[in-house]
């Protein structure tokens, strides 16, 4: 998996599990796309804030400090396709 998209999923699931304290499911896949981050990119932080349109990722890698930027709505797909599915709010 390409640093791009682990940073994207890592991002989606924790949107989820910020949303969904209580959502085991959540914050185990939030915890595995950590482990990803770390041990298969070699990324000793990471960090994520939003604005009105996007989501600013911060993250160091080799001691150097880097930014990624995420279209918001596109960040917040999953958690609304959550809600919008009642399965998964109960």
């Amino acid at each position: 998996m390409q640093l791009r998209d682990a940073l994207f999923n890592w991002l989606q699931i924790a949107i989820v599990a910020e949303a969904r304290p209580t959502d085991g499911a959540a914050q185990e896949t939030r915890a595995f796309f950590e482990e990803i981050l770390r041990d298969d990119h070699g990324l000793t932080a990471f960090s994520k804030e939003a604005d009105e349109t996007m989501y600013h990722i911060r993250y160091e890698i080799g001691g150097r400090s880097l930014k990624l930027m995420f279209d918001r709505e596109s960040a917040e797909q999953l958690l609304a396709d959550i809600h919008a599915n009642p399965k998964y709010n109960e």
